[in-house]
């Protein structure tokens, strides 16, 4: 049997770049959510044949600006699955899904990384993801296209300093 392929670490550089732009996409991606209870969800298949999932439950209000995280590990750890996935280097392939408490159903919509960023995943593939499985509780999810996220250009350039 073959042995796992082996990871090779980004170099810093394109890890620093890497985590600009997650700030930018999770920026980006909590004004399209807007106002609510979300669940975030990560599924993260890596170039050494492992899957890794994560997951963080976050709130977001308005009046004043907020955001509060149920478990700050847990939201650290998709953050940082996140960055290397839009990085790239290591990761074959990753899904982000939001879920978001609402009435009468919870409504869900995802994105894929594609080219270091997050695209909207089409729907009909999430339909299928959230679909229970037989014999699991039966949790519907109202499945919508998922809002593109807009890609500010990247001003990673850092500034000489000043003197």
């Amino acid at each position: 049997m073959p042995a796992r392929p082996e990871l090779v670490r980004p170099d810093d550089a394109a890890i620093a770049a890497a985590v600009r732009c997650t700030l930018r996409a999770l920026a980006t991606l909590f004004q399209v959510l807007g106002t609510g209870e979300h669940t975030l969800s990560l599924a993260v298949d890596r170039t050494d044949d492992v899957m890794i999932p994560a997951r963080a439950d976050i709130s977001l209000g308005d009046a004043p600006v907020r955001l509060a995280v149920l478990d700050e590990n847990e939201f650290q750890a998709l953050c940082t699955l996140v960055t290397f996935a839009l990085e790239g280097s290591t990761v074959r392939r990753a899904v982000l899904g939001a879920t978001t408490a609402a009435e009468p159903t919870p409504r869900a919509c995802a994105w894929t990384v594609r080219d270091g960023w997050l695209r909207p995943m089409d729907t009909a593939e999430l339909e299928l993801a959230v679909h229970p499985c037989p014999g699991l509780p039966d949790v519907h999810r109202e499945v919508y296209p998922a809002p593109v996220l807009t890609q500010h250009p990247d001003n990673d350039e850092e500034e000489e300093p000043r003197v």
